[in-house]
């Protein structure tokens, strides 16, 4: 699904990715892992141009995504981030923001997907709910537009085991009817979990494991 060639993202004269390579298949879950300031999140916004390499390439289905439309690609490869990011306005509004043209029973499933079942849930203030409740509306959002891609930004990291456990389920469930996640995670026990392959991450550049053991 991705490639990456030789790809480096300088800022400042400090190299985030310094040559990285390294291939993303487009079945299943892909978690992404390695020391903290490594470069995974760097990779992951490379996948929907939220960050352009410096030097390199990088390949959505074979094509250059530089020469891709950046909202289209953004459609098709979806972002769910580290911290929560609700817009002003009813769980409703949040849903019809990613997809206008999406009928209520539509947001309703959506919802349902991320275990949030109640009648009531469209009509919520979505800046007032909890971080675990936040975080599952925002998958949801994410989700309702169909991508073909999921990119992961460590979005349990601040959950409780039970809202963590539920993003887990929605996310696999995605993946068995197909989506291709990419899950950047410092948890092993959640790669251990998730992960039907691991692309490791050390100083900007794809590692083996006994490499990665190296750096720590």
């Amino acid at each position: 699904m991705f490639v990456f060639d030789t790809v480096v993202v300088e800022r400042a004269g400090v190299r985030a990715l310094d040559g990285f390579s390294g291939r993303v298949p487009p079945d299943g879950v892909t978690a992404l892992v390695g020391p903290s300031g490594a470069g995974k999140s760097t990779v992951l916004r490379l996948c929907n141009r939220l960050e352009v390499p410096t030097s390199g390439r990088v390949l959505f289905r074979g094509r250059d995504v530089a020469e891709l439309d950046p909202l289209r690609l953004r459609r098709e490869v979806g972002m769910v981030f580290q911290r929560p990011t609700p817009f002003p306005g009813s769980v409703a509004d949040n849903l019809l923001t990613a997809r206008p043209d999406v009928s209520r029973a539509e947001m309703r499933e959506a919802l349902a997907r991320v275990a949030l079942e109640e009648a009531d849930w469209l009509d919520r203030d979505a800046t007032a709910l909890s971080g675990g409740e936040a975080q599952r509306v925002c998958l949801a959002r994410t989700l309702i537009t169909e991508p073909e891609v999921l990119l992961l930004d460590e979005p349990t990291s601040a959950l409780d085991a039970e809202a963590a456990s539920l993003i887990e389920e929605a996310v696999r469930e995605r993946a068995r009817q197909g989506t291709t996640v990419l899950w950047v995670s410092h948890d092993p026990a959640q790669v251990e979990r998730m992960a039907d392959r691991v692309l490791r991450v050390v100083g900007g550049r794809a590692a083996a494991d006994d490499e990665e053991e190296d750096a720590a």
